[in-house]
């Protein structure tokens, strides 16, 4: 089976991470030119709900008040701004029109702005780290569109970001697969199965046996239930101490397999720059897809269609 993406994933992305200086207090960042080449790999879609309501940049900071992003949509809570104008249509209009942007797209993932009262998920509001009330409102449209959802703040970490990039690929890839069968299906568990392991073995186990019972002629629904499943593990956050575990296993096991000397590559420790480990694991993943030697830890690989 195929384990190669020709298109590149389009990622939807908070837009004051891309470059634009459009926070409320007219600030912003490019996290993504910190990737360096890597970034080319895939297409990015900054939007910004904020900017998109016409609320203009400098403006007031706003929050939620009583209730949640989810809340808000239901018409249950409201958004304020710090001089207590409610501000709630225009949230409306602009967090609809940035999810229509990033569908329109064919975006499969979206890296978010955790804190913010529209962009978080998980966390509306960075005061004395509290969570605040999330959802965020565009926070909770992005949750019901099974986008593959990453912390913009974790493409800071090289380790972070090797590690969701890696099930990205894999999320992508699933998603994209025509099955047409339950020998096709096994073929793609195969495939995926060891970094769904990683996320919960438990889990893994029952989609596994999940498959091994099913009839022989499987239905839509089974495969797209079974799909979800496996999407839901994927996106699954990890741990730093987790993914160091999983790329020190990964890294030994290359080396091993490929014969390599300790002096040629850098040692996995703590001690060696992080930037540094992941460019050698990365050179020892390319290495192992030039061999056709198949390695669990990162199944799914880009190589751009070069017709």
């Amino acid at each position: 089976m195929n384990r190669v993406l020709t298109e590149k994933i389009r990622i939807g992305i908070s837009e004051c991470n891309f470059g634009a200086q459009v926070r409320w207090n007219h600030v912003g960042w490019d996290r993504v030119a910190k990737l360096g080449r890597v970034q080319m790999d895939y297409a990015w879609i900054p939007v910004c709900p904020e900017v998109l309501s016409g609320l203009g940049v400098p403006r007031p900071p706003m929050k939620l008040v009583v209730g949640s992003g989810d809340d808000f949509w239901q018409g249950k809570a409201r958004m304020k701004n710090r001089q207590g104008r409610d501000v709630s249509n225009e949230m409306r209009a602009g967090a609809s029109t940035a999810q229509e942007i990033i569908m329109r797209s064919g975006a499969e993932a979206f890296a978010f702005m955790e804190g913010s009262p529209s962009c978080g998920v998980y966390r509306t509001t960075l005061k004395d780290k509290r969570l605040g009330r999330p959802p965020g409102v565009f926070g909770s449209l992005l949750l019901k569109k099974d986008l593959f959802l990453i912390p913009v703040l974790d493409l800071d970490s090289p380790w972070k970001w090797w590690d969701w990039s890696r099930r990205l690929h894999a999320f992508a890839w699933l998603k994209r697969l025509e099955v047409n069968g339950k020998q096709e299906l096994f073929e793609a568990w195969h495939i995926l199965k060891f970094v769904c392991q990683e996320a919960d073995e438990r889990a893994a186990r029952n989609l596994g046996t999940q498959l091994a019972t099913a009839p022989r002629k499987l239905t839509k629904e089974f495969v797209a239930d079974w799909k979800m499943q496996v999407f839901f593990l994927l996106r699954r956050p990890s741990t730093l101490k987790r993914i160091h575990a999983t790329m020190v296993k990964h890294y030994a096991h290359y080396r091993k397999t490929f014969g390599l000397k300790a002096q040629e590559v850098s040692a996995p420790s703590l001690l060696v720059s992080k930037h540094e480990f992941v460019e050698e694991l990365g050179k020892m993943e390319r290495k192992a897809f030039e061999k056709e030697y198949f390695f669990a830890g990162r199944p799914i690989f880009y190589v751009p269609d070069s017709r």
